[in-house]
């Protein structure tokens, strides 16, 4: 499929392929909107099936980083990379620095940082070769690993999602089942297991499942039924497009709200959601609060109290998001696409045009 008209291209002004023969990188950076400001999104390592996977992940990935950024009410645009390759056996310290200088090479208009597959040292690998890289454990702002405030971001919108659904304040005594325990769900777990919810997990990592059930009091489900469960809520934590055609009628939880990037496989299934009676928290906007901490680091001026009030007001959000839905009889996921857009349509008018659907190999 060419990437011009490839259905996750539209509105992008650029897409990056970047391929270094000696360290054994191919890469791909899509930059979706600059309106706002910096894109500012993070870099995931995966071995992906085949190279249109990964221009797929990357198109729709940073599209949700401009609609992310916007809901959250921050100065940075969207962009995202991918790396293709097997994080367990093909990373180096060239294949990062190889990466760090395509980054280098767009003079700031991306901003990266970790992601599925990438640690906090594989970006500190990155910033040897350029100071366009944040979620640093090192440097002036340096803040570390911001999966915490994701965890905690998406914490705020389970409260929301909760209250506005079941009337409910607090998760004291819900179910909740958490679906990929990597360093958010496993936060994730923690905050909802301190505020009294009962937990069923799964993990294609066994040791991490049966560390969460001698942590957490969780009961262990296989991967393929725990977004079956009967719970409360479920909080899709592990890769995206999980809720789809087939998966949804099969659900019998009445609330979604998890960290997961890109849970919904087609736009569509936002609606089919809603006609299942399932409310759903727009995943853009619950898992914010990692991107949250990163524009703090990206300011130069760390401030803890800032992130924190920030990641707090997700809550609030998808409230909003949640009672204009209803006002308006439409799926939670349109109304939030609906809001962000109008957020970057604004910005837009107010800045110079960029060159637009940019393709550079």
């Amino acid at each position: 499929m060419g990437v011009y008209n490839h259905e996750a291209f539209a509105d992008h002004e650029q897409v990056v392929f970047c391929h270094d023969e000696k360290t054994g990188l191919k890469a791909i950076i899509a930059v979706h909107s600059t309106a706002l400001g910096p894109a500012a999104g993070g870099c995931r390592m995966w071995a992906y099936s085949d190279d249109d996977s990964a221009l797929c992940d990357a198109l729709r990935l940073s599209k949700g980083m401009s609609y992310k950024n916007a809901m959250a009410g921050l100065s940075l645009g969207g962009g995202k990379a991918v790396i293709i390759g097997d994080a367990k056996s093909d990373k180096s310290e060239d294949l990062f620095r190889s990466y760090g200088r395509f980054v280098d090479s767009l003079g700031g208009k991306y901003i990266t940082a970790e992601d599925v597959g990438i640690s906090v040292s594989d970006m500190e690998v990155v910033s040897q070769e350029t100071p366009h890289v944040a979620g640093l454990n090192s440097g002036l702002a340096a803040s570390g690993d911001p999966s915490p405030f994701t965890a905690r971001g998406t914490f705020n919108g389970i409260r929301a999602a909760v209250k506005h659904r079941l009337g409910k304040e607090g998760v004291q005594g819900l179910k909740v089942a958490v679906q990929g325990l990597g360093h958010v769900g496993w936060h994730l777990c923690k905050e909802l297991h301190s505020a009294g919810a009962n937990l069923v997990v799964a993990d294609i990592n066994d040791e991490v499942v049966q560390h969460a059930v001698k942590e957490f009091g969780a009961t262990a489900v296989s991967c393929e039924s725990v977004l079956f469960s009967d719970v409360d809520v479920v909080a899709p934590c592990a890769l995206g497009a999980v809720l789809n055609e087939k998966s949804i009628p099969k659900l019998k939880t009445s609330i979604i709200a998890g960290a997961a990037n890109n849970q919904l496989s087609q736009a569509s299934d936002g609606a089919l959601l809603r006609a299942h009676n399932i409310l759903y928290a727009p995943d853009y906007v619950i898992n914010a609060g990692g991107i949250i901490n990163v524009a703090a680091e990206i300011e130069g001026n760390y401030d803890r109290t800032w992130v924190n009030t920030k990641v707090a007001a997700i809550y609030d959000v998808l409230i909003d998001i949640f009672e204009r839905a209803d006002k308006e009889q439409g799926s939670t996921s349109g109304i939030a696409d609906l809001m962000a857009q109008e957020k970057i349509n604004a910005a837009e008018k107010t800045v110079v045009p960029s060159k637009k659907n940019q393709i550079v190999a």
